[in-house]
């Protein structure tokens, strides 16, 4: 109990009482002005004998943050083992620079197939696209690739990307393979340390993920962080950090996936939703890819074999990009996860013994006004399912939900808890 004893304050109240009608909000707003921050009093949670009530002071808590994280792929999957491009797609003349991969057929699936991500194959020269001398109209996809990306992830002064290999000796890259996640699915930012992706080829089958767990640091770019991809394990159901295989010192030693090229893998862009892969390392490991692969363009069918590495041809568009979804495909196995920073806001809906016992809805009184239920005469019950939350001029904004209905009667309170996320 606090005891108030300020003259100016008195004086104030007196004068409220001499007016012959005093505003309660006014006066606990006045009585506010000395109480300590502990025992203010809340304005506004009063007892309401109608369907509205106001939040009082302490009602609401703002500016809580969460970090979610859920699965990337469609319907919040974290796990994508079916890959599929579309003919409509790749033949426009976007098909030259990058092909979509679907989660279905978007043939037979046209409703409920959608983008995960893209593919795309870069150079930093033009090589695996038709050249100018060649023809004139030539659109030297691979070029504007590389040159998109570099100006997109690396610093101005950058000219190349560059792979450390396991000593640390950055290598530049001429030719990069480019997986950029759709815009909608990674929303915020990729899960570093959460993804893990298995390509296939003649070599046998090889896990590549990323370098953020415990015993490593992230560096800052222009995208933001930046991460090595190495070949190795997320070691998911278990207690274990992942496991980043053992590199040996051999150039021939393909099963612990250690590139014959000696360079590094590749570079990862949660920010970005974008994984930057070293042609030339990826396929000195995974081999050549299985079978053919066909890849449906404006010109017809282009059959294409030989090394995930890629073709430098500049006869014609080498579609190179089908090379690495052909291993993709054949890893049958993409999992990825994103995280988002969530902005939650917190009401406390108090009903009090004396509130919210009686409904206006018209079933429960009869056609001459008399409760349907006689005994609701002395002891009224009502069950709350829906609290709706509305602005100042009366506009419903949110509507939630209780699990169940609650009941509610002069001999029960209740406390709802509303939590908003955006």
């Amino acid at each position: 109990m606090a005891l108030i004893n300020d003259p100016n304050v008195t004086a104030q109240i007196r004068d409220l009482a001499n007016t012959g009608t005093i505003d309660s909000n006014e006066l606990i707003s006045l009585l506010n002005t000395v109480l300590p921050a502990g025992q203010q009093i809340a304005a506004g949670s009063g007892i309401s004998t109608g369907i509205y009530k106001r939040f009082g002071e302490f009602d609401k808590v703002n500016a809580k943050v969460e970090v979610v994280t859920t699965g990337l792929w469609t319907g919040d999957s974290g796990s994508l083992t079916q890959f599929f491009t579309s003919s409509a797609q790749t033949t426009a003349k976007s098909g030259q620079y990058y092909f979509n991969v679907y989660d279905y057929n978007p043939v037979s699936n046209a409703d409920t197939a959608e983008v995960q991500f893209a593919v795309a194959y870069g150079h930093v020269f033009g090589s695996g696209s038709m050249a100018l001398s060649d023809n004139d109209n030539a659109l030297l996809a691979t070029k504007s690739t590389y040159a998109q990306y570099r100006a997109m992830l690396l610093d101005p002064t950058d000219t190349k990307f560059s792979f450390d290999n396991t000593v640390g000796v950055a290598t530049d890259a001429n030719d990069i393979y480019v997986i950029n996640v759709n815009r909608s699915r990674y929303r915020e930012k990729m899960d570093a340390g959460n993804w893990s992706l298995k390509l296939t080829g003649t070599n046998g089958t090889f896990t590549f993920i990323d370098n953020s767990g415990k015993k490593f640091g992230d560096d800052l770019g222009l995208s933001g962080r930046v991460f090595k991809v190495v070949s190795g394990s997320l070691l998911l159901g278990t207690e274990n950090d992942a496991l980043i295989k053992n590199e040996a010192d051999t150039s021939t030693d393909l099963a612990v996936g250690k590139p014959a090229t000696g360079e590094g893998y590749g570079l990862f862009y949660p920010d970005r939703g974008v994984i930057i892969l070293n042609a030339k390392a990826i396929g000195s490991v995974v081999g050549n890819i299985i079978g053919n692969a066909a890849a449906y363009t404006k010109d017809g069918t282009f059959i294409v074999s030989g090394s995930v590495s890629g073709s430098h041809l500049q006869t014609s568009e080498q579609f190179n990009q089908i090379r690495l979804i052909k291993a993709i495909q054949a890893g049958n196995d993409f999992e990825a996860r994103r995280t988002e920073n969530v902005s939650t806001q917190h009401f406390f809906v108090r009903a009090t013994n004396r509130e919210f016992n009686y409904s206006n809805n018209p079933t429960y009184v009869d056609g001459d006004g008399f409760f349907v239920e006689g005994t609701f005469e002395t002891d009224p019950q009502t069950f709350i399912t829906t609290v709706g939350l509305l602005n100042d001029a009366n506009e419903l904004i949110a509507v939630a939900k209780t699990s169940q209905p609650i009941v509610k009667s002069f001999d029960k309170e209740v406390l709802i808890k509303v939590k908003l996320s955006f």
